[in-house]
Formats: C-alpha cells, sequence, structure tokens
C-alpha cells in the first residue's frame, strides 16, 4: 500500500513538474492535457488517476509557490532590522526563481487563468503579501535605514527584478547562481540604504 501510494505521489510529482515547464514555454492556454500526457509517456487518461484537471494542476503549481512564499515572510525574525528583513527577502526570491525556475515563472505570469473562486483566492493573497512587505519597508523609512520611497516601488522593482532572473536562465548562464544572488541584493538594498 505504501508503495502504490509513494508511486502516485511521484507520478504526481513529475506531472507538476513537467506540467509547469510546458505551462511556461506554451502558456497555460497552449498546454493540452494530451500534450502534457504524451511528454510524460502515460495516456490521457491516465492522468486522471492523479489529478482533476488541467485547472487543478494550474492551482497546485501556483499555490504551491504563494504558500513557501507566505511562510517565508510570516516566519522571519520579528527582531530583524527592515534592512535585514528586506535583504533576506530579495535572497528567498531570487533563490525561488533560480531553484524552482518553471513554477515561479507560471505563477508570476500564468495566474490569471485560476479559475474564479482561486483567482480571487491568489489575488487577495499576493495583495496581503505586498503590503506586508510594504510595512517592512515603510518600518525602514520610518526608522531611518531607508530612503524616503514609495513602499509600492520598492515592492514593485524586487519583485520585477527577480522576475527578470528568467532572462539569466535562458541565457549561457555566465555567472553562478549565489553571484547572481549577491548582485541582486547589492543592486536592490543599495537603492534602499541611506
Amino acid at each position: 500500500m505504501a508503495t502504490t501510494t509513494r508511486k502516485r505521489s511521484s507520478k504526481k510529482e513529475e506531472i507538476l513538474k513537467t506540467a509547469a515547464r510546458m505551462f511556461r514555454e506554451k502558456g497555460y492556454a497552449g498546454t493540452s492535457m494530451r500534450d502534457l500526457a504524451e511528454k510524460i509517456g502515460i495516456e490521457a487518461a491516465s492522468l486522471y488517476n492523479h489529478i482533476h484537471s488541467k485547472s487543478e494542476i494550474l492551482e497546485e503549481i501556483i499555490f504551491s509557490i504563494s504558500r513557501d512564499c507566505r511562510e517565508q515572510l510570516d516566519n522571519m525574525d520579528p527582531s530583524g532590522t527592515s534592512l535585514q528583513k528586506i535583504e533576506s527577502l530579495i535572497r528567498f526570491h531570487t533563490k525561488m526563481m533560480i531553484d524552482h525556475f518553471e513554477s515561479y515563472s507560471v505563477m508570476v505570469s500564468e495566474w490569471m487563468h485560476l479559475d474564479e473562486e482561486k483567482l480571487g483566492e491568489f489575488v487577495s493573497e499576493r495583495r496581503r503579501y505586498v503590503k506586508k512587505i510594504e510595512s517592512i519597508v515603510q518600518q525602514g523609512i520610518d526608522g531611518k535605514e531607508f530612503k524616503p520611497v514609495l513602499p509600492y516601488v520598492v515592492v514593485l522593482n524586487i519583485l520585477s527584478s527577480v522576475r527578470g532572473l528568467e532572462f539569466w536562465q535562458k541565457s549561457a548562464k555566465t555567472h553562478s547562481a549565489e553571484v547572481m544572488e549577491e548582485n541582486m541584493v547589492q543592486h536592490l538594498i543599495g537603492g534602499l540604504k541611506l
């Protein structure tokens, strides 16, 4: 019984990983269940032994990454400075984009294909997430750690810069992930510090 559960879980993970790659490359709308099954090497009907629908796959990919982001923010050391918290978030998002490239890319570019209920849930969660980061930036401004800037612009800058790592992922990768992470931190924090 445990072996069957492990095999089923392993196959579902393979489906999610392959779907994330296909959704990123072809878009959610451009990927069919038949395409996905073919890529995995199983019959389309067999996919439904592991998942219920294409929309469920998208939900699992997006909410898995979203949950990781929320947990990272919620579990930050409350005694840290605003600068330490923002640096930690930049490092986290950079690592997520590098280590979970396909899924992270799907979250930032295919979320609008979620069904209506899940779309509302995701948008609300994203709004809360951005507001929490904005409040960290505002605390840094109030505490004279950061320049007096618009917190929302800082959040947009961080998340947009991390998303730009997609081009590095697709390139020859002439620099290591560690070098990219350090440069992201230096660049983004450098624009904030007093």
